[in-house]
């Protein structure tokens, strides 16, 4: 079984066309690479930072980009003049990409470089507009009674 049929589970729902496209293109994307490794940390009820150990790397070497809903983070080490020779090379200068799919109305506030790691601060700012308001309910005036309940009260 290669195919996976969400149907059942967006009857009821409307507008999530795109949420079911995601799950599918997930599925079909090759296996996504390891390196570098990440965190994701939820620092409040709307705040998060997206931690990547870059060892090696400095602030010219790596590049943060916002597209559409995408964050890539891309990462290329500056050759080193002249020839070095390792005896063991365990940390990775290989270039590198990433891209994380942010949810909606999410924003990135900034990223810094500190100790080898990149901090990607991220914080959801919903628009007044978007944001969940109550709707009242009017009360129907009392239909006018029939001319003979009238007459015979």
């Amino acid at each position: 079984m290669n195919a996976v049929d969400f149907s059942p589970l967006l009857r009821t729902a409307i507008g999530f066309d795109r949420f079911a496209r995601m799950l599918d293109g997930a599925r079909l994307q090759p296996e996504a690479q390891a390196y570098p490794p990440y965190n994701i940390e939820m620092t409040g009820d709307d705040s998060y930072v997206l931690t990547m150990a870059v060892a090696g790397f400095g602030p010219e070497d790596i590049e943060v980009v916002l597209r559409e809903d995408t964050l890539h983070i891309s990462g290329k080490a500056a050759e080193q003049p002249g020839e070095r020779r390792y005896i063991h090379r365990g940390i990775a200068g290989r270039a590198f990409e990433r891209r994380f799919v942010l949810a909606d109305h999410l924003v990135v506030q900034g990223a810094r470089l500190e100790n080898g790691l990149l901090h990607v601060a991220l914080k959801r700012e919903v628009p007044e507009a978007l944001k969940p308001r109550r709707i009242a309910i009017e009360a129907a005036a009392p239909a006018a009674r029939p001319v003979l309940e009238q007459q015979a009260a």
